[in-house]
């Protein structure tokens, strides 16, 4: 999801060894973060793939829970479902608390930081004005991320990124939209609805998206 982004957040960029004051006090309870964010946690095959299995559910099951869809940039992907008069994220428990927070969606990871992606890679930036907690304390960007095997992440990261990227320009360019929706099906099918096994996770992935860059080669031919 493209972002509107504060220039002056963007004067200091961070790689995931470096140390940031992005830590709040969380464990008080404060959930601002998770209230008010209408569709704006978009989940990624990894988010859906953790969330299945801590939840011991399908896609299906995160759909009747808290999960739902909506258009992204021209891709319709899976959102957190926010509820009642308060806005509030659904699985956040009546403490204030994050039920899933173990396996958490990667922007829940994130927040504050975001990603600003340029010449082919991505770095990270504090989104000064996102999180209305003071002091924060300092902390490591890679320790904040809480993802094990983070290399294999960050690149995950990016080759989704690229994909989505890749795959709006494509559909703008088609402008047919019979086929926006039936490419947004097999998107939804290949990455989210089919069930991932319990192997390598990254594995997986690279050949579903093999799959996937396959049609939109096909469907570039035909533009």
């Amino acid at each position: 999801m493209r972002r509107e982004v504060l220039q002056s957040d963007l004067e200091k960029l961070y790689t995931a060894n470096d140390m940031v004051k992005a830590g709040c006090n969380g464990c008080a309870g404060c959930s601002d973060c998770c209230r008010g964010m209408g569709v704006s946690v978009v989940l990624d095959p990894l988010d859906v793939y953790r969330m299945c299995q801590g939840l011991k559910t399908d896609f299906n099951g995160l759909m009747k829970h808290g999960v739902e869809l909506n258009p992204v940039d021209g891709l319709i992907l899976p959102n957190l479902k926010m509820t009642g008069s308060e806005e509030c994220c659904t699985f956040l428990n009546e403490e204030g608390r994050c039920s899933i927070h173990a396996f958490r969606p990667g922007v829940c990871r994130l927040f504050p930081l975001g990603r600003y992606y340029k010449d082919g890679t991505f770095r990270y930036f504090l989104q000064q004005q996102e999180c209305r907690m003071q002091p924060r304390t300092k902390v490591k960007i890679s320790k904040w991320i809480d993802t094990p095997e983070l290399k294999k992440y960050e690149a995950y990261v990016l080759d989704w990124h690229n994909f989505q990227e890749e795959a709006q320009e494509l559909l703008k360019q088609q402008n047919d939209d019979q086929l926006t929706k039936d490419f947004n099906m097999h998107l939804l099918q290949t990455f989210f609805i089919t069930a991932w096994g319990h192997e390598d996770f990254y594995a997986q992935f690279a050949g579903r998206m093999s799959q996937m860059r396959r049609l939109m080669k096909i469907l570039a031919k035909t533009s």
